[in-house]
C-alpha cells in the first residue's frame, strides 16, 4: 500500500498505483462501440500481461493424442495372447503398459461384434509390441489389420508389483509474437476551441472517434497481421508488427457446400471435440457467412437460443450437443477479404500481452513553439496469442 502526504494529482498517482488510472482507461475504452472490435473487447475485459519486452515468447500445450494411424497392414492369421508388431504414423502416442484398441477392426465375440484390443509391451519409435487381449468365445484367429486403421490409446495396465511406468511427455512448444506500436494524435486548434458551435462537439468528442478509428485498426491487426520485424531506412528505426490469431490457429474446418444444420452440426464437433477445451466458444465471422447462419431452418439438434450479454456486446448464441457458440459478426472480416469466414475461439485460452498500457500523452506544441494548437497522441503496445492452438478453429467456405 502506497501513501504520501502531498496533494493527489494524476501525476502522481500514476507513479505510485499506476495499474489504478490503467483500470480506469480500460473500463472507458470498452464503452465505446465494443461490439464493433469484438476480439480487442474481449481481450480489454479478460485483462491483459504486462510484459518487459516488445518481443513476447510464450508456450502452448496441447493434449498428447489419444490415437494414432496404422501405417503398414498386419496380415491375419494371429490369435489372441499373441504378440505383434503394428507400425503407426506417429512417434510418442503410445508408451509401454498402455492398453490400445481398434475400432474398425472387429471380430464376433457370443454373437457380438468386438473391437481387437491389445497392452502395449514395448514402442521402438513408431513400431509398437502389442500383446491381443483374449476375447472369451472369439474367433480363433483375428482378422487382418488394415493399413488406416485407427488405433486408439486408452488406460494404462500396471501389475501389483509394478512401482514405475512410462513417462507421460507433453513438452510445451514455444513460440514467440511481437508486441506492436499502435498510436493516434489528434489536435485542436486554441481558436477553434474558443469559438461557439452549433453542435456540443468538443476536444473529447474528437478522443472518442480517435480511439475507435485506433482500436479498428488494431482489431485488423490483432486478426489478421503478419509478424515481421524490419529497419525503416528512413530513419534507421526498427519496426515491429504483431501476428494475427487467425495465423495462429490450430485447426480447420470447412464448409464444402450449402450452410446447414448438418455442417454447423460439423462445425460444432470440429470446433468442441478433441480439443481439450471450453464448453462455450465465440464465432467472429464476416457477413457472408452471417447471412447464410441467419437462414438457418434450426432444430432441436442446433438450434438458437437468440440474444446474450458477454463482454458487453450481444452474441447470438447457437447451442448444439457439442457446445454452445456466441456468434458475432465483424466488419473486419470483410474488409480484410474474409467475408465468408470465421474464427472460432476459446476466451479462456486467448492472451493479450501488454508492454505499453493504452495511455494519452498531452503534447505541449504551444509551449515547443510548434503549432498554437491542444494535442494528445494515444499508445498502445501490445499483441494477442492464442494458447492451446487446436482450442481454436478457422472456418472457411468452399
Amino acid at each position: 500500500m502506497a501513501f504520501t502526504s502531498e496533494t493527489l494529482t494524476t501525476q502522481l498517482a500514476g507513479q505510485l498505483s499506476p495499474e489504478l488510472l490503467e483500470d480506469s482507461v480500460e473500463s472507458r475504452i470498452v464503452k465505446i462501440r465494443p461490439a464493433a472490435t469484438p476480439l480487442d473487447q474481449i481481450t480489454r475485459c479478460i485483462g491483459s500481461r504486462r510484459c518487459d519486452s516488445m518481443k513476447v515468447s510464450y508456450y502452448s500445450v496441447d493434449l498428447k493424442p489419444g490415437s494414432a494411424t496404422v501405417a503398414a497392414a498386419v496380415a491375419d492369421g494371429f490369435s489372441p495372447l499373441d504378440d505383434i508388431e503394428i507400425t503407426v504414423d506417429t512417434e510418442g502416442v503410445f508408451a509401454p503398459t498402455d492398453t490400445i484398441m481398434l475400432p474398425g477392426v472387429k471380430l464376433t465375440a457370443a454373437g457380438r461384434a468386438e473391437a481387437l484390443r491389445g497392452y502395449v509391451k514395448e514402442v521402438n519409435g513408431t513400431k509398437l509390441t502389442v500383446r491381443l487381449t483374449d476375447i472369451p468365445g472369439a474367433e480363433s484367429e483375428f482378422p487382418a489389420i488394415k493399413k488406416g486403421e485407427t488405433i486408439v490409446r486408452m488406460g494404462r495396465a500396471a501389475s501389483e508389483l509394478d512401482v514405475m511406468t512410462g513417462l507421460y511427455n507433453s513438452l510445451p512448444v514455444k513460440d514467440f509474437n511481437y508486441c506492436q506500436i499502435f498510436k493516434t494524435q489528434i489536435e485542436s486548434s486554441a481558436m477553434h476551441n474558443l469559438a461557439r458551435k452549433e453542435v456540443g462537439w468538443g476536444f473529447h468528442d474528437q478522443e472518442e472517434v480517435a480511439i475507435m478509428d485506433m482500436r479498428l485498426g488494431m482489431e485488423k491487426s490483432f486478426l489478421f497481421g503478419l509478424r515481421e520485424q524490419f529497419d525503416d531506412l528512413d530513419d534507421n528505426r526498427e519496426v515491429l508488427l504483431t501476428g494475427g490469431i487467425w495465423h495462429q490457429a490450430g485447426r480447420d474446418y470447412t464448409f464444402g457446400g450449402k450452410v446447414n444444420t448438418t455442417s454447423v452440426a460439423a462445425l460444432m464437433r470440429s470446433a468442441f471435440t478433441l480439443s481439450g477445451g471450453s464448453r462455450a466458444k465465440v464465432m467472429i465471422a464476416g457477413s457472408g457467412l452471417i447471412e447464410r447462419f441467419s437462414a438457418l431452418d434450426y432444430t432441436r439438434t442446433v438450434q438458437s437460443t437468440g440474444k446474450n450479454v458477454h463482454w458487453g456486446i450481444d452474441f447470438d448464441t447457437v447451442v448444439s450437443k457439442f457446445g454452445t457458440l456466441h456468434v458475432i459478426h465483424s466488419e473486419i472480416f470483410d474488409l480484410c477479404g474474409h467475408e465468408d469466414d470465421a474464427i472460432v475461439i476459446d476466451p479462456e485460452y486467448v492472451t493479450k500481452y501488454t508492454h505499453i498500457p493504452f495511455n494519452a500523452q498531452k503534447l505541449h506544441l504551444k509551449q515547443a513553439g510548434l503549432r498554437n494548437t491542444d494535442a494528445v497522441v494515444m499508445t498502445e503496445a501490445s499483441c494477442v496469442v492464442l494458447r492451446y492452438p487446436d482450442a481454436h478453429v478457422r472456418v472457411t467456405f468452399a
